[in-house]
């Protein structure tokens, strides 16, 4: 198969052209380096079957071109990371709606599958924990900047299940839950990257709020290895699918477990939310899918623990 990557040079997107390429399969990518990096693409550059462009997806001759070549697309170009999204809510809203707009227009003149990324944000300020596919999504009022991306995904969501619904383009749509492992970087608020790189630096570790809310995450590896599957399963095309892990674990506990693996001597800052990004920020204050669907359709389990995660990313900072 040749797949499409918009956004391919992205951190997800990356692993997945590498993944793909091993596999045997040819992988375009389509990057405007907005929060991608040329780097993340540069062991894979020049491999058979592979190609890359730096441009937008809003360049639609291109994007068309691309989309015509390929047996798939993985539409994964998107703004990403709270504070890109709290400081640039403009931009938030239009790359990502309008950017998926316009890949499903052009998919759709072929039908060619689209393989959708979407965000565990989307389930909001919902206290049904774990999250469902088929829960009610809880969003903040809209002079809350922070609910803006999850929205706008959500907009994402309702789209391409009305191409599949009303013109019949196949579509298949992940929600991805907290996604890390080497070459994510802390640029936009990663949490991970941040506080491994405060650990290693001996600088305090900075958690927001107060550290009780929890995270699930999940390595970058279990992810892409779901994707490839999924992508190759008729019965995933019209859902909506969650892709995670279970392991709970609260940012306090996150940042000391950082802490004793990096053999650091940093302290635990606690910042306000309001400091850290904007007056009367809200924050979810757990986020843990439930992942029975996706065990159903391919018998997904993630096999990195959290330690492997962390293990794994100081390693990939201590290179660097």
């Amino acid at each position: 198969m040749r797949a499409l990557i918009t956004g391919g040079a992205g951190f997800i997107g990356s692993h997945l052209a590498e993944t793909l390429l091993e596999r045997g399969h040819d992988v375009l990518i389509l990057d405007n380096l907005s929060t991608g990096s040329i780097d993340n693409i540069a062991h894979i550059k020049g491999r058979p079957g592979f190609e890359y462009f730096i441009d937008t997806v809003e360049n639609e001759p291109l994007l068309a071109e691309l989309i015509d070549r390929s047996d798939v697309v993985f539409h994964f170009a998107a703004a990403v990371g709270v504070k890109l999204i709290v400081e640039h809510p403009v931009y938030t809203i239009e790359t990502n709606v309008h950017g998926t707009e316009v890949v499903l227009k052009h998919a759709n003149k072929k039908k060619k599958l689209v393989v959708v990324a979407s965000t565990s944000e989307v389930y909001g300020k919902s206290n049904d924990v774990p999250f469902r596919e088929d829960s009610d999504l809880v969003m903040g009022p809209t002079p809350k900047h922070r609910w803006a991306y999850a929205c706008s995904k959500a907009i994402d969501e309702f789209l391409a299940l009305a191409y599949w619904k009303e013109r019949k383009l196949p579509v298949i749509i992940v929600r991805f839950f907290n996604t890390v492992g080497p070459r994510q970087t802390g640029q936009h608020g990663m949490v991970i990257p941040n506080f491994v790189r405060q650990a290693l630096a001996g600088e305090p570790i900075t958690v927001f709020g107060d550290g009780t809310q929890s995270r699930a995450f999940t390595h970058v590896a279990d992810v892409v290895g779901a994707l490839v599957t999924l992508m190759q399963s008729p019965e995933a095309i019209g859902q909506v699918i969650n892709i995670g892990n279970t392991q709970e674990v609260t940012i306090t506990d996150l940042a000391t477990r950082i802490r004793e693996l990096a053999d650091s001597r940093s302290t635990i800052k606690y910042v306000p939310y309001d400091e850290a990004y904007e007056s009367g920020f809200e924050d979810m204050p757990r986020r843990v899918p439930d992942l029975t669907k996706i065990r159903k359709m391919i018998g997904y389990e993630p096999k990195h623990s959290l330690d492997d995660i962390l293990l794994q990313v100081l390693d990939y900072f201590r290179a660097k």
